[in-house]
């Protein structure tokens, strides 16, 4: 198949995976995208001559990247070096109280028992056996395949599926769940939290998302190197199985002819023929006619709600007071305030909950001077109709400050010592978004069936990434990519003939 032709539009996870595959069944494939470096999403800004991934940050799903490996007849951990956590997470509360969740489940229940009491932890073991379930069948139904309708969805849950989806409550908010399943009002902060996984506040996502406890539950993994070289060793493999890459090229067309996919034109006025496109970005760029008029037909016309973007601080700076774990979490009181204001009144929380991811942990628990950490608040997602001025974000600022320091911990934050983005900043990164950084919010019970899937209405044309099914994610968005490369395969027998082989004006045939 070296004559067929396949261009992806977008070096992030899920087209570099999409890549990889495709060029494993011999097809002729090149990936463009507008960043000097593959990686999308998946970011480091350099602080002081320090990388500090600014993007992704959590491993998961391990078994994504095992079974994308195996399929290329490789094995991930001859490819990257992943250290298993011991300490998922580590969190807080200002007051005063902490609690680690273990990869060991014993060691996590006995944790909430000694925070929270027996009782409480009763419920956490309960509420683990019933995430344990809801990802047992949602994995294959859902997680695995191409997207279904409601009905081909509940036919794939078979009675197993429909009888734990009944009990559950179809129509509950992950919240209204959580408030039936614990007492203490800081555990169900801390599992309400795993909705902004998915760019989600929740109190309107829903309960279905309580699965995501048990991705994190599964293991949680640290890259040598940083995330930074899961795209390294992707965008290595690709190379060393023949895929071309135009980094920067943007493309401002993906070509439709007789209602056909074509290819794709940069703004160079070079075009690259195709049989097959692969669009791996955020589908709003296509709703918006960025890529063309004839290629906003591939997703719905109406808009749907963004999902929440985000204030990051890349930081280079000692410590002091708390002991830091990898992935930490900073609390405070009044949680639902915090998705009233950035989704309805769409301005930065005034008390925000705080993730700093601290990227020389766990390894250097002793005193180890000044330290990488990636310090974030969600915000919401207007970065195209709304910058934040100075003030606003000097504020933020001193919240972040105030709500670590609250909670035991101090640090600076200095004009020479950080890297700041903000809604505008992504917005610029991943035009039409807005700033979103998980594609559309997953509010309300049907939400998780109206993302685009990899087939989209116009021949020729495949999606993949974090807006699209099954959803956002490092290991999500690589489901994703094999999902398209799948659909790109299951549809070259209906290869007819190949696109027109010349146009006039620049052009480049890969």
């Amino acid at each position: 198949m070296p004559d067929q032709r396949v261009v992806v539009v977008g070096a992030g996870v899920a087209g570099l995976v999409s890549a990889l595959e495709l060029s494993h069944l011999g097809l002729n494939v090149t990936v463009i995208d507008r960043a000097d470096v593959p990686g999308g999403k998946l970011h480091a800004e350099t602080v002081d001559g320090h990388a500090i991934d600014s993007g992704p940050t959590v491993f998961t799903m391990r078994w994504v990247f095992d079974e994308l490996m195996h399929s290329l007849d490789l094995r991930l951990d001859r490819e990257l070096t992943l250290t298993p956590l011991s300490v998922l997470a580590r969190h807080f509360w200002t007051d005063g109280s902490s609690l680690d969740l273990f990869a060991d489940p014993l060691a996590s229940e006995s944790a909430v028992e000694a925070f929270a009491g027996a009782d409480e932890a009763l419920r956490f073991r309960q509420f683990c056996d019933h995430t344990r379930e809801l990802y047992g069948v949602m994995d294959s139904s859902f997680i695995r395949s191409q997207l279904k309708s409601l009905p081909g969805f509940m036919a794939a849950l078979g009675p197993r599926g429909l009888s734990l989806l009944a009990r559950m409550g179809p129509m509950k908010t992950l919240w209204s769940s959580l408030e039936q399943r614990f007492t203490d009002p800081r555990l169900r902060q801390l599992f309400a939290r795993y909705a902004t996984y998915c760019g989600s506040s929740p109190l309107q996502a829903p309960a279905t998302l309580s699965l995501i406890a048990q991705v994190e539950m599964d293991g949680v993994w640290t890259v040598e190197g940083g995330m930074q070289e899961l795209i390294r060793c992707l965008t290595r493999l690709c190379k060393e199985q023949g895929v071309r890459f135009i980094c920067p090229a943007h493309c401002d067309q993906i070509l439709v002819r007789d209602g056909r996919v074509v290819g794709v034109s940069l703004d160079t006025q070079e075009q690259l023929l195709a049989d097959r496109v692969v669009f791996n970005g955020d589908t709003a760029a296509l709703r918006e006619g960025l890529l063309g008029k004839p290629a906003q037909r591939a997703v719905a016309s109406a808009a749907p709600q963004r999902s929440l973007s985000a204030v990051t601080w890349c930081i280079r700076t000692p410590t002091r007071g708390l002991r830091l774990d990898r992935h930490n979490l900073f609390f405070q009181s009044n949680y639902a305030d915090e998705f009233h204001d950035i989704f309805e009144h769409q301005r930065l929380p005034r008390r925000p909950t705080v993730y700093l991811c601290a990227q020389d942990r766990p390894s250097a628990q002793a005193d180890i001077g000044a330290e990488r950490l990636l310090c974030l608040v969600n915000a919401p997602a207007n970065g195209d109709v709304s910058e934040l001025s100075e003030q606003a974000l000097s504020d933020c600022e001193s919240q972040v400050l105030s709500a670590v320091k609250h909670c035991g911990l101090d640090f600076e934050l200095t004009p020479h010592n950080h890297v700041r983005n903000t809604p505008r900043h992504f917005h610029r990164r991943f035009p039409g978004t807005g700033g979103a950084l998980y594609g559309q919010a997953t509010h309300g019970w049907m939400s998780i069936f109206s993302r685009p899937g990899a087939i989209s209405p116009i021949p020729g044309l495949f999606l993949s990434g974090g807006s699209v099914h099954p959803g956002p994610g490092v290991p999500m968005a690589a489901m994703s990519g094999r999902l398209a490369a799948a659909a790109v395969r299951a549809s070259l027998g209906s290869i007819k003939s190949s696109p027109v082989g010349a146009t006039s004006g620049g052009m480049s045939t890969p």
